[in-house]
């Protein structure tokens, strides 16, 4: 029962990240990567949108109030450390113009983007 659980909450994790890397895309944002994976962590999406660095973190729950608390503190520090590291192979390394967007998605697959949603 729990292999079941896991591959349907996997499942279910996938196609709320393609919808929202498709929104991105529709958006005008070429997306680079998807679960990337460093030492720091896995960024759910990583897109380029103008001259910015996007890491998006997706977070998919009944409601976007419950998607939002799935979100913790040792969550964003995971990503902030895989996105240091993505950074230190672009051109201007961590100088890069970059923001931290949360995507939530609810259970009927309305998306709600938080632009900046990690900012220090």
């Amino acid at each position: 029962m729990r292999a079941i659980k896991g591959k349907t909450a996997w499942l279910s994790g996938t196609a709320a990240e393609s919808q929202v890397a498709r929104r991105y895309a529709d958006g005008g944002a070429a997306i680079l990567a998807r679960r990337w994976r460093g030492a720091g962590g896995e960024i759910d999406i990583i897109a380029r949108a103008g001259d910015t660095t996007v890491f998006v973190e997706v977070k998919q729950s009944r409601n976007h109030a419950d998607a939002a608390q799935r979100l913790t503190r040792h969550q964003i520090l995971r990503l902030f450390d895989a996105a240091a590291e993505y950074m230190g192979q672009l051109p201007n390394g961590l100088n890069s113009n970059a923001r931290f967007d949360v995507a939530l998605v609810d259970r009927v697959g309305q998306i709600t983007i938080v632009e900046n949603a990690l900012c220090a």
